[in-house]
């Protein structure tokens, strides 16, 4: 396998990766989370607490995050430079980096920093509009890599 052929596949491989990552994280990990009460035999935590938790599990994936925003952008426009590229692959990769930064620079740091303002601004209008917000953009962020990821391995079938 030559070297362009473990590129292409590794970027397949790690949008693949972030994508299972977004559907893990917003159906399964959420879910438990934020209903630990159904795991636990006394309910220990509060949505505040339980809010927390899921904070620091968001903080740590937007590390992540930023690591592929860069590598989406690197390889998408090493494919624009060799015009091997079109416009649903360029829609998708703008979206997939948008969304990603959305979350990692500007979602979880203010819900970060709600929560550190203690629960009652968690209850605020304002946090529940920021969460609701950043909720869309994770349905979005998981809907943008799909596409992208499908866009790029049917580009990349097809130019062999």
């Amino acid at each position: 396998m030559n070297k362009k052929a473990v590129i292409d596949v590794t970027y397949l491989l790690l949008v693949g990766m972030t994508a299972g990552a977004v559907a893990v994280l917003g159906i399964f990990v959420a879910a438990v989370v934020f209903h630990s009460e159904l795991f636990l035999s006394v309910p220990l935590l509060s949505r505040y607490e339980e809010g927390k938790i899921m904070g620091e599990i968001f903080r740590r994936f937007s590390y992540w995050g930023y690591i592929m925003a860069a590598l989406i952008t690197v390889y998408e426009l090493s494919r624009y430079k060799v015009m091997q590229i079109d416009k649903i692959a360029i829609l998708s990769a703008l979206g997939s980096v948008g969304t990603l930064l959305l979350f990692s620079a500007v979602y979880t740091p203010k819900i970060l920093e709600y929560q550190q303002m203690g629960e009652e601004a968690t209850m605020e209008n304002n946090f529940e509009a920021l969460h609701k917000a950043s909720e869309l953009d994770f349905k979005i962020l998981l809907l943008m890599l799909l596409v992208l990821f499908s866009r790029r391995a049917y580009l990349m079938a097809v130019k062999r």
